[in-house]
C-alpha cells in the first residue's frame, strides 16, 4: 500500500514539474504562441475586407470563418510541440523516465491547448460579433470550440512525435493532422449552423464530445509510441 502511494504521489509530483516547466518555457518563449492568436485575428479581420462587408453574408460564413481559422492558427505551433525537446536532450529524458509516457505526454498536449486553443476560444466572441453572428449563437460556438480545439491539440501531437527528428517539419505536420481534423471541423462549423437554422444542438455537441473522449483516450497512446520511434532514431 506505501509503494502504491508513494508512486502515485511520485507520478503527481512529475506531472506538475513538467506542467510547471511547459508554463515556463512558454513564458520565456512567447513568441511562438502568441503567433497562432495573431494570425487568428489577421485571417478573420481581413475575411471581410477580401470578400465582402454584407452582414448578411458574414453571418453565414461566420461559423466556417472561425473554426477554420482556429484550425490552421493551432497549427502554427504544434511543429514546436517536441521538437526544442527532442533538440535540447529532454525529450529523451522523458522517454526513459520512469512514470508512464503517455501521462507526460498528454501533460504537454494540455500545456499546448492552453496556450494555442484557450485564447482562441476566449477571442471568438468577440470575433464572431465583429462578423455579425448573432449574440444568442456566440455560446454555440464557444461550445463547439471548447470541444473541438482540444482534439486539435490531441490529433496534432500524434503529427509531431511523428516527425519530431525531421528539422522544418512544418508543412508535414499539417499534411499528416489536416484530414484527421476535418470531422471535427465538419462537426464544429454544423453545431453553429444547426443553431442559426433553428435545428437542436444536442446532438452535435454529442459527437463532439465523444470525438474528444476518443481522442483523450487514443491520442497519448499513439502519441507515444511515435515518440519512441522517434527518439530511437
Amino acid at each position: 500500500m506505501r509503494n502504491d502511494a508513494q508512486a502515485g504521489t511520485s507520478l503527481t509530483s512529475v506531472m506538475w514539474a513538467l506542467l510547471r516547466h511547459e508554463l515556463l518555457l512558454a513564458f520565456r518563449n512567447r513568441q511562438s504562441f502568441l503567433n497562432p492568436l495573431i494570425f487568428f485575428v489577421i485571417v478573420t479581420v481581413l475575411f471581410p475586407l477580401g470578400v465582402s462587408p454584407d452582414p448578411d453574408f458574414l453571418r453565414e460564413a461566420a461559423p466556417g470563418v472561425v473554426w477554420v481559422a482556429a484550425l490552421l492558427a493551432m497549427m502554427l505551433s504544434l511543429d514546436r510541440l517536441f521538437q526544442s525537446d527532442y533538440e535540447d536532450g529532454t525529450l529523451e529524458q522523458i522517454v526513459r523516465c520512469a512514470q508512464p509516457l503517455y501521462l507526460l505526454v498528454l501533460v504537454k498536449t494540455v500545456v499546448h491547448w492552453m496556450l494555442s486553443g484557450l485564447p482562441l476560444i476566449l477571442l471568438s466572441p468577440f470575433i464572431a460579433t465583429m462578423m455579425n453572428l448573432a449574440p444568442e449563437f456566440i455560446p454555440v460556438l464557444v461550445l463547439s470550440l471548447l470541444l473541438g480545439t482540444p482534439v486539435i491539440s490531441l490529433i496534432g501531437g500524434i503529427g509531431a512525435a511523428l516527425t519530431v527528428s525531421l528539422r522544418s517539419a512544418g508543412v508535414l505536420v499539417s499534411l499528416l493532422v489536416l484530414p484527421l481534423t476535418i470531422p471535427i471541423l465538419i462537426f464544429g462549423t454544423g453545431t453553429i449552423q444547426a443553431g442559426i437554422d433553428g435545428l437542436p444542438v444536442s446532438g452535435y455537441l454529442a459527437i463532439m464530445g465523444g470525438m474528444l473522449a476518443l481522442a483523450v483516450t487514443l491520442s497519448p497512446f499513439a502519441t507515444a509510441a511515435a515518440i519512441r520511434l522517434g527518439v530511437s532514431n
